[in-house]
């Protein structure tokens, strides 16, 4: 039994993938809306910053626990928790803080070279002077640009993603893949397919 499911009744978990789509959904919808009214209101940026926190939730849950659903409600599950954690940090330059926490931790590491010989070869010349220095910056200058090619990816994902249409018919399926589920039908995939389509289209 996991630590949640201590504080949590059991309707919580079994709903746990309809729950987790329908507050998405909303939070989806309910960002659209204040983003078209004012994006440089309190309220559209307070809900830009609780969707991070949902979407933070979504992937903590997905972790502990679990979503036992079908592949379709897993992918659209995943693009709703990335959408919301990227939205209100795409602007933000991770690879250069990275890069240099890196560069910094490499010339701090590289104190303790001093004294120290691999296969023959005293390595103290790295442990100071400017071979210190260029070590630790190659080193911050490739992690920064790899960094700052997956950003790259990313952020290009994440903004096509957080254009208000497409974010709003994101949020339209969460909650339409929520109610299916709650009702039994599997998946938006499922009712379509189940749909008797030769009741209502005739025959040639």
């Amino acid at each position: 039994m996991s630590l949640l499911e201590e504080y949590l009744p059991d309707w919580f978990f079994t709903y746990l993938s309809p729950i987790i789509l329908l507050l998405g959904g909303l939070m989806a919808i309910i960002i659209v809306v204040f983003y078209l009214k004012d994006k440089e209101s309190t309220k559209y940026k307070l809900f830009v910053a609780l969707g991070a926190v949902l979407g933070v939730l979504i992937v903590v849950l997905a972790v502990t626990e679990g979503f036992h659903a079908q592949s379709y409600t897993l992918l659209l599950i995943a693009l709703a928790a990335f959408t919301l954690i990227i939205r209100p940090i795409r602007e933000v330059h991770i690879a250069v803080v990275v890069g240099i926490l890196v560069m910094a931790l490499v010339y701090l590491a590289l104190a303790n070279l001093n004294g120290v010989e691999v296969a023959g070869v005293d390595l103290s010349f790295l442990a100071s002077g400017w071979p210190r220095i260029i070590v630790a910056f190659i080193a911050g200058a490739i992690v920064y640009g790899l960094l700052n090619f997956a950003e790259a990816i990313v952020k290009v994902f994440g903004t096509i993603l957080n254009c208000w249409p497409i974010l709003f018919i994101l949020g339209v399926l969460c909650i339409a893949e929520a109610f299916c589920q709650y009702m039994g039908y599997g998946s938006i995939f499922d009712y379509i397919n189940n749909i008797p389509w030769s009741n209502y289209i005739p025959s040639s």
